[in-house]
């Protein structure tokens, strides 16, 4: 869930609103040619998520509590057959163009791993072909210093790394209004979350013209 939005919506809202994140996000994977596309969770909310995600989709529940396992768990899970790209992909950029995710499955050709950043110092995907043990942990895990972990973790294990294009992901209010304003010039980014967003400021508007 997106905690940092809980003082901004109601928990009802921030709810409504994951669950179009996840949607346009689960489409945009879809957009790419003979991708398969999974969800990780914690098991506890495998249920939850299969009643909010339309389509048929598979949902695997992680090893483990929290991001740093839940990553582990992708790469363990997925890579298991040897040579094959995963890029886990997060849930806070809906509106990423496809076209960056499939330069980093490219980029995943050549370079054991592939990390893409954000603007506030984390990363919006992370892509492998192996499982690497202690390449995760929770140091650092939704700071601004993930991604500074992260790459001197994979330099320790002298892992060649590829670097993304950068980009940004919704933590705060901030970020939310700098998204709005994307997918009100283009709102085929992200489809799900621009309704919900454009259905709120038509509510706002009727709101504000109440006697």
């Amino acid at each position: 869930m997106k905690t940092r939005l809980a003082g901004t919506f109601s928990l009802e809202e921030v709810t409504e609103l994951y669950g179009c994140f996840l949607e346009d996000t689960v489409a945009l994977a879809r957009s790419l040619p003979s991708l398969e596309v999974s969800i990780m969770c914690p098991e506890p909310d495998v249920e939850a998520v299969v009643s909010s995600v339309k389509g048929a989709v598979r949902i695997v529940p992680q090893t483990g509590r929290g991001l740093a396992a839940g990553l582990t768990s992708v790469f363990a899970h997925f890579t298991n057959s040897g040579g094959q790209r995963v890029i886990a992909v997060n849930s806070d950029s809906p509106h990423l163009p496809a076209a960056m995710l499939e330069r980093a499955f490219e980029m995943l050709e050549k370079c054991d791993l592939v990390v893409g950043p954000t603007h506030d110092g984390g990363y919006y995907l992370v892509g492998a072909k192996t499982p690497h043990p202690g390449l995760f942990a929770s140091e650092g895990m939704g700071t601004e210093s993930a991604l500074d972990v992260l790459l001197r973790r994979a330099e320790g294990l002298g892992l060649s790394i590829g670097l993304a294009e950068k980009f940004y992901d919704i933590d705060v209010a901030e970020d939310l209004s700098q998204l709005a304003e994307a997918l009100r010039r283009a709102p085929e980014l992200a489809p799900s979350t621009a309704k919900w967003l454009n259905d709120r400021a038509d509510g706002s508007r009727s709101r504000g013209k109440q006697c």
